[in-house]
């Protein structure tokens, strides 16, 4: 399977991880105008890695920055049918201000999605 088709057949699951990611996000309790961006499925830049482990190609899609030059993300459709996504935040979080939101992150299969924010100890 060639790179468009299987962005193609990831695509459903895709746009669900990145809701997933979303509804993260949001639940941290962030203001609407605080989060510029949020991970889009089609806004993703994607290519084929090879699995040095099982040889099958994994789907890799990044996401960058506005001016296109930082990743702020990754998804990774694993050719066994698993996922990993990160998405950075990198914002001190709205309601703890001990804590820090690094990013969100989502992974399983298609018939679950697991996800969770990676905080961090604010410095002192």
């Amino acid at each position: 399977m060639d790179l468009s088709e299987q962005i193609k057949t990831n695509r459903d699951l895709g746009a669900s991880i990145c809701q997933r990611l979303t509804e993260e996000i949001n639940e941290l309790g962030f203001i609407s105008a605080e989060i510029q961006h949020y991970p889009i499925y089609d806004d993703a830049v994607f290519i084929l890695i090879k699995d040095p482990y099982v040889g099958g190609h994994n789907l890799t899609g990044y996401w960058y920055d506005e001016a296109k030059k930082q990743r702020i993300g990754r998804l990774q459709f694993n050719s066994d049918g698993t996922f990993y996504a990160e998405y950075d935040v990198v914002k001190p979080h709205p309601n703890n201000t001990k804590r820090f939101v690094e990013s969100v992150t989502a992974w399983g299969k298609a018939e679950q999605i697991k996800s969770e924010a990676k905080l961090l100890e604010m410095p002192v």
